[in-house]
Order: C-alpha cells, then sequence, then structure tokens
C-alpha cells in the first residue's frame, strides 16, 4: 500500500510551486510589495496572509464561481470566502437588491419597511420564530452568551476543543490533555483576562466528559457548532447530539448553535434538518449572501426570558448590540437572500455536485492507495490527510499533516482552483458546475502524480 509522501519530497515540490507563483503573478507580487506601506502584513485583515503562497492573491473580480485575480488568471473558487459567499459571488438577485437600497439609504437605527418580510423569511427558512441581527458571526455569539448568563444567572460556558466562534474571548481557550483544565490560547494577542476560569472545554463527541461538565449546574449555555469546521471537518458521532441537548435540558442549560458554517449542510442548517430544536442559533458569512450580517434566533420561551432580563435591567447600554445592526441596505440583503438564495432547488444542486466530487475524490485517494480520506457534512467537504475521519480536535493533531495540505493549496491555486486556506476544505455553490468539479478532479490527478514522483 502506497505510503503518505516523503518530507523531503514536499519540501521539494512547495519550492518549485512557489517559484511557479512567482513567475506567473507578477502583479500580485507587486501590489504584495506596494501595500506593505500601508497595511500590517501588507494586508487590510492579517488573517489573507493565511494562505501558502509567496504573495497574497489580489483578486480582481469574483463572479459566480470564478475569481479574477490582477494577472488575469482566473481560479474556480471551491473556498467562496471561507463560506461568506457559499450561494456564489454577486448573485444577481443580490446585487439588485445592494444597487436599489443604496439609492435609497444605507444606515438609519430604524427598522426598515422590510424588517417584518425578512422576520417572517427568517422564521421560515430556520424554524425559530424570533430574531435579533448583528453585523458578523463574532459579534452574534458574543450578544447570545451576554443574554444566556443574563436570563440564568449563571456565569460559565461551555465549548468543545477545537471550536470556532469568530472573535469570541470567552471561546478562545483550549483543553489541556494531561489534565483535562481549561488553558489560555497561546496564539491569541493581548490576552489579559482570566476567561479560561469561566470557559469550560470538553473534547467533542464525548458525551461522559459533557455530562460531568454540566452536572455542576453553573453552565449558562453550551455553544457549539453541530461540527467542528475548522479545526478539521469533524462530524457528530450517531446519536451525539440529540443526548447532548437531553443533557443540556436536564442541568439547565441552554442548548446554542452556531450554524455559521453548517448552514451548507441543508436548507435551513444543520440543527432544523435533524431536528434538534436549539434554544438560540446563530447564523452568520452567508445568510445575507456575504454582505455582511448575522442573525441569532431563539424560542418564545427564551424570548420571554430575555425580555424580562431587559425590563428588570436599569437604563442605559447592555453591552448587546451594535449602531450598524440590522441597517436598511443588510435587511435589502437579507431579504434577497432568504427570497432567491435558501432554496430548496439551490440545496438540491449543492448536495448532488458534492456528493460527486467527494465520490471522485475517494476514487482517486484508494486507487492511489493513499492513507487519505474526504469528509462531508452537506455541499462542504475537506480532503483529510489522515486515514479516517476525526473523532475531536485531538485526533486532527495528532495527524494532521500541515506541509501537505500548503503544497495541495498551492499545487492547486497555481493550476486554477482555489481551496479554503486554513485546511483542504471545499464548498459546493448554486452556481458550481460539473465543469468545475471535473477542472479539480483533474489537477488533484495532477498532484497525485507529482506526489509518486
Amino acid at each position: 500500500m502506497s505510503t503518505s509522501p516523503t518530507p523531503q519530497r514536499i519540501a521539494a515540490l512547495q519550492q518549485a510551486e512557489r517559484e511557479r507563483f512567482i513567475a506567473t503573478h507578477p502583479q500580485s507580487m507587486a501590489q504584495a510589495a506596494a501595500a506593505q506601506a500601508h497595511y500590517l502584513f501588507g494586508v487590510p485583515l492579517h488573517w489573507m496572509r493565511d494562505w501558502p503562497t509567496p504573495a497574497t492573491l489580489a483578486v480582481h473580480s469574483a463572479q459566480g464561481v470564478t475569481l479574477t485575480c490582477a494577472d488575469g488568471l482566473r481560479y474556480a473558487d471551491f473556498c467562496l470566502g471561507d463560506t461568506g459567499a457559499m450561494f456564489s459571488h454577486s448573485p444577481a438577485p443580490l446585487a439588485r437588491a445592494i444597487a436599489e437600497q443604496a439609492a435609497q439609504g444605507l444606515t438609519c437605527m430604524l427598522p426598515s419597511t422590510r424588517s417584518v418580510a425578512v422576520g417572517k423569511g427568517l422564521a421560515r427558512v430556520f424554524g425559530l420564530p424570533l430574531w435579533q441581527m448583528a453585523l458578523t458571526a463574532s459579534d452574534a455569539n458574543r450578544f447570545v452568551l451576554r443574554w444566556a448568563r443574563a436570563i440564568t444567572g449563571r456565569a460559565q460556558l461551555l465549548v468543545f476543543d477545537g471550536c470556532y466562534h469568530g472573535a469570541v474571548d470567552d471561546t478562545l481557550v483550549d483543553l489541556d490533555p494531561a489534565s483535562g483544565a481549561t488553558v489560555p490560547r497561546p496564539s491569541v494577542l493581548g490576552q489579559v483576562h482570566n476567561h479560561h476560569r469561566f470557559t469550560r472545554v470538553v473534547p467533542f463527541n464525548d458525551l461522559t466528559a459533557l455530562e460531568a461538565a454540566l452536572a455542576t449546574g453553573d453552565v449558562a449555555c453550551l455553544l457549539a457548532e453541530p461540527a467542528l469546521t475548522n479545526f478539521g471537518l469533524v462530524p457528530p458521532a450517531e446519536g451525539f447530539w440529540p443526548a447532548a441537548r437531553e443533557l443540556c435540558r436536564r442541568h439547565g442549560t441552554l442548548f446554542v448553535m452556531d450554524e455559521t458554517h453548517t448552514v451548507s449542510t441543508a436548507l435551513g442548517g444543520y440543527a432544523r434538518l435533524h431536528g434538534l430544536e436549539p434554544d438560540l442559533l446563530v447564523v452568520g458569512k452567508a445568510v445575507a449572501g456575504g454582505l455582511p450580517c448575522a442573525v441569532y434566533g431563539f424560542t418564545q420561551e427564551v424570548a420571554a426570558r430575555m425580555t424580562t432580563a431587559k425590563q428588570h435591567a436599569p437604563e442605559g447600554h447592555s453591552g448587546i448590540g451594535t449602531t450598524l445592526a440590522g441597517n436598511p441596505l443588510t435587511l435589502a440583503a437579507l431579504d434577497a437572500a432568504l427570497t432567491h438564495l435558501h432554496t430548496g432547488a439551490n440545496y438540491r444542486h449543492m448536495l448532488s455536485l458534492a456528493a460527486a466530487l467527494e465520490q471522485g475524490l475517494m476514487q482517486r485517494i484508494a486507487a492511489a492507495q493513499r492513507p487519505w480520506t474526504v469528509t462531508r457534512l452537506g455541499a462542504r467537504m475537506e480532503l483529510q490527510f489522515m486515514p479516517r475521519t476525526p473523532r475531536h480536535a485531538q485526533d486532527v493533531r495528532d495527524l494532521a499533516q500541515s506541509e501537505l495540505e500548503a503544497l495541495t493549496h498551492l499545487f492547486m491555486l497555481n493550476r486554477g482552483v482555489l481551496l479554503t486556506p486554513f485546511h483542504s476544505m471545499m464548498l459546493v455553490s448554486p452556481e458550481t458546475t460539473a465543469a468545475d468539479v471535473d477542472t479539480l478532479l483533474a489537477v488533484f490527478d495532477e498532484l497525485l502524480a507529482a506526489l509518486d514522483g
């Protein structure tokens, strides 16, 4: 049976691909150099340097699932803004709605006449009756944590090891595998508060650890993605979520699902597909087609408790909300997205084509006798350079091959296929075609051949 390529082979291929990028992307190289004078690390957001390229690719345009860079090269985009553009880049109904609203006003800190229609659309798509808005999922998660602590009177938060809920300080903690204790995450900059004192971390898919963390009766909420998506794609074990939900209910802990990434699972997201009935639900990034927007929904019972907490608090800033949240431009985009993008037809196309891509990758992995796998959750999947689908974050730490991941990204980018930079994640949109999938698989064939030498 074939084994993984040697570090020397990976390093040699990576160097060749770096030289190829430099030779074929002179305009991106030039922009990266010029931008050093104006931006930290030469980019508007330092995450934009987290691609394994000699310089960050400069995008000239993004339409459908095609990116065109400053050098005029075109790419079949399977990253899609790390989910933000899940429904494709600038879909026509969204572009029209934004243009029309831009001529009528951008923000006024008052509800738009679209508010009722948008509320009905959110309830229809996601199944929860009441909603509030934010600009990002990070904000929405922060606000949900405040509400959870306010209405339960409990300080503790529970998350899973390897979780990702945006730039939420309370969740940027790690699990010490030796002691089981929650510890500060060393990569987090400027951390001065003792968040690990108020946040518990347990392994994903571990019901025994989850019950032990809840048994003390002081956890305000469990904040979780239906599957880990930013530490490798780690799906839930069979029966895990129904059991976890019941544990939360037994111990008076709010059950909160963050579906910012897993909205790609099915229309309405993973929780709705599987009938999980969360107390609160967060969706960001793609919810309004990629325009900065996030929403959080909740049950009538939770809404009553939120109302009571607000009415009993003194007048003044609640610490929840920002001035631009729910602005008319965002509502116009969200209305268009709920009507034209979050549809059964779009998801049927996405899921069918994602299944075909998964099958094509797995056939090639088996034929090449590589000890790798593909894990899929709806329209999202990840090529994992490990012999089996991981069960929790520690599996990813133990089995992942970061050098091979980096080579895969750069190799495929140099041949016109864009993957998500942090892992080998692929996302299929309503505008992705069978030809796009064939392109990706053909480049994957080239990668396998190159690794064999």
